[in-house]
């Protein structure tokens, strides 16, 4: 008995995927739900599980191909659970045998992102023995390929070493909506910064029981997110989106939050911030950088958003100029925190400081709507209990 395996329904804001990883051969045993084949799409990369237990009979597609929603991407031969349930250790590995020059991949391949994941495996390649180029030294699967072709030597000193490789789908998205948003928007940014010795000393004194009463460290994002939301209830225009030629009021705050992953910038979307707890937020933030990180970001996790934060001092930036998130009309930049000399009550002292930038569409929002708005986080984040007691 056979089984069909097809390209999930895709929302209608998305129209086609692109076949990005096949994890299985042909002719090769597959468990039910375990992930056959990756899907990227403009926005996030779907995992394809297996229906059944079977032999995978047949691919109808290979990488890189584009595949539409309900169509026929594989056929499963159900059966052959003996050979599915005896331990891998077990089975026979010739190809092992009559590849002797690649060396089975360490275990550290498991904890690669599923692209870089299927090229280690490919390629005999322990990632162990490359050096990363990704965020913290993580290890790409454009790093496995160069290693490859470089014979397991790395990059020679004296090469110049060049790779054309196809953009991915969602870089592809990313690019296309920063142009779009460069080209619709007349867009202006504004800039002030925030002392967060109060806020330092508050996690400082509370933190850990904090942690106790919810299972989650208090960070610095969820007193920006708050203090974001609670100033866009109170400058309605900064929270509005254009449609056309109407201007869209939103009487909640969505928060898309900025989230740099190895295929590029996502901003899932924390929703009714307005009404959420510090605790919500930080749990909320956590799960999002896991799915992240484990590229399990669905498409309902991006979609929608009023209003978004992008962090850039996660990597160490002083100051930037955020470009707004279209249909969006601001978004709030966050940099690196330095301890730098200010007056405070006519004496010069330490504090750490940050700056805010806020970039914004000048169409519907007014600089001074923008400078007072920025200046109400401004004052939030400087005296914490005001955003507790939602002043």
């Amino acid at each position: 008995m056979t089984t069909e395996v097809k390209v999930p329904v895709l929302p209608e804001s998305v129209s086609d995927a692109t076949i990005a990883s096949w994890h299985k051969k042909a002719g090769e045993a597959i468990r039910r739900d375990e992930n056959l084949v990756d899907l990227e799409t403009d926005k996030v990369v779907l995992e394809v599980p297996a229906p059944v237990d079977g032999v995978l009979k047949e691919i109808k597609f290979q990488e890189g191909d584009t595949v539409t929603s309900q169509q026929l991407l594989a056929i499963i031969e159900e059966g052959a659970v003996a050979a599915i349930s005896a331990p891998v250790a077990a089975a026979p590995a010739p190809a092992a045998v009559a590849v002797p020059t690649k060396p089975a991949p360490a275990p550290a391949v498991a904890s690669l992102p599923p692209g870089a994941r299927f090229t280690a495996v490919s390629e005999g390649i322990n990632p162990g023995n490359v050096q990363g180029s990704g965020r913290h030294g993580a290890v790409t699967k454009e790093d496995l390929i160069n290693y490859a072709r470089s014979g397991g030597v790395g990059q020679s000193g004296g090469a110049r070493p060049e790779e054309r490789v196809p953009m991915t789908r969602i870089r592809a998205r990313i690019a296309e909506r920063l142009m779009q948003s460069k080209n619709s928007i007349a867009m202006l940014t504004t800039f002030n910064e925030v002392n967060l010795g109060k806020v330092m000393a508050m996690r400082k004194e509370l933190g850990e029981q904090f942690e106790k009463a919810n299972g989650i460290k208090l960070g610095f994002m969820s007193f920006f997110a708050k203090a974001a939301a609670n100033a866009l209830q109170r400058y309605p225009m900064v929270n509005a989106s254009v449609d056309g030629n109407d201007i869209i009021y939103h009487g909640y705050a969505d928060i898309s939050i900025a989230v740099s992953t190895e295929k590029g910038l996502v901003t899932p979307v924390l929703r009714n911030v307005e009404r959420m707890g510090f605790a919500d937020i930080e749990k909320g933030i956590a799960e999002f950088a896991r799915k992240a990180r484990d590229g399990k970001l669905t498409l309902e996790d991006l979609q929608g958003g009023t209003f978004t934060i992008t962090n850039g001092g996660t990597f160490g930036s002083l100051m930037s100029t955020p470009i707004v998130n279209p249909p969006q009309s601001a978004i709030l930049g966050m940099h690196s925190i330095k301890e730098r000399a200010i007056v405070e009550k006519g004496q010069v002292v330490a504090a750490p400081m940050m700056y805010l930038a806020l970039s914004y569409d000048h169409r519907i929002i007014d600089g001074k709507d923008a400078v007072l708005y920025l200046v109400d986080i401004k004052n939030q984040l400087e005296n914490p209990n005001r955003m507790l007691l939602s002043m």
